[in-house]
């Protein structure tokens, strides 16, 4: 019998950073991911420390500056280099605030400079494509590639929570969809005529299917452990339709639709306000990325078409 791979060693923590991770948890709402991620970050940062006597208790700005730098000589990306500066800020903000340290030695500390690369989304066309083909496809899964496709581009909402989706989200009048996101969050997106058909006519199919998916409490009922459909397998039936709309399948992704749904209420002059609220972002700043969006399909059609651009 082939055996698996054995698991990852734990990363070995201080008690000042598992207590900050114990609070991440608490009083933030950190998820798994988030925490196994600082977790790896702080083990990184605190062995750098104890190779030269110091620990996150005695660390001074010259010490912590000498950590980024050997992350720089690693040739580490600076955006990963900004994450793990991020996680040291709170853990030394934390430090502070819990009166474990009397000063914060990173007030100084520069982050990496990183550009923002603009989120890859379709054109307004190409979204009309896929859904055609899945509409060809609603009798062999009674329209849920259609409900799929419909509701990520009427609502924008992440893979993770559409596969969790429970048909309590609706709400009464059924026009608009109560979800809870990141940090716990709840938000009120509503839903177009075309997403609200969709998730009536797979509704209707899916409580033909079994007695059991009529009474589970999930819009995308599954026999995995959770009950409901898996983010990665949403993203694959997604990859599968792509080329039956004439679009390579690397282009496609449940996050690519949500980027399409953002980007296309703003290029129609929608208000970034009302994008962020039903995006689910905290920071206004994360939405405007789309107005760039927007200014980089003009500029190419600008140098496509215009006659000087043309010329020179």
């Amino acid at each position: 019998m082939a055996r698996g791979r054995p698991p990852a060693p734990k990363p070995e923590l201080s008690r000042q950073a598992t207590l900050f991770l114990e609070m991440m948890r608490a009083e933030r709402n950190a998820s798994a991911h988030t925490e196994r991620a600082y977790s790896v970050d702080l083990s990184d940062y605190e062995a750098f420390l104890a190779a030269r006597g110091s620990s996150v208790m005695a660390c001074d700005a010259a010490l912590a500056r000498a950590y980024m730098a050997k992350l720089a000589a690693r040739a580490l990306s600076p955006r990963s280099a900004a994450r793990r500066l991020s996680a040291m800020r709170q853990l030394h903000r934390f430090l502070l605030a819990e009166n474990y340290r009397a000063d914060d030695p990173l007030t100084s500390l520069e982050a990496p400079r990183i550009g923002r690369p603009l989120p890859k989304v379709l054109a307004e066309d190409e979204v009309a494509r896929l859904i055609e083909a899945a509409r060809r496809h609603a009798a062999k899964d009674g329209g849920r590639l259609v409900c799929f496709l419909e509701v990520l581009y009427s609502s924008g909402l992440r893979v993770s929570e559409l596969a969790g989706l429970k048909l309590s989200a609706l709400a009464r009048d059924g026009s608009f969809l109560i979800v809870r996101g990141k940090g716990d969050k709840e938000r009120l997106i509503p839903l177009a005529a075309p997403a609200l058909a969709a998730i009536a006519a797979w509704r209707q199919a899916r409580d033909k299917r079994s007695p059991k998916a009529a009474k589970s409490p999930f819009l995308f009922p599954s026999a995995a452990e959770a009950g409901h459909l898996t983010p990665a397998r949403i993203a694959q039936l997604l990859k599968a339709l792509a080329p039956r709309a004439g679009i390579a399948p690397q282009r496609l992704s449940p996050h690519v639709l949500r980027h399409a749904f953002a980007s296309h209420l703003v290029d129609r002059g929608a208000d970034l306000r009302a994008v962020q609220q039903m995006l689910g972002h905290a920071d206004i700043a994360t939405t405007q990325i789309y107005t760039h969006v927007g200014g980089e399909r003009l500029k190419q059609v600008v140098a496509k078409h215009h006659p000087l651009a043309r010329r020179r």
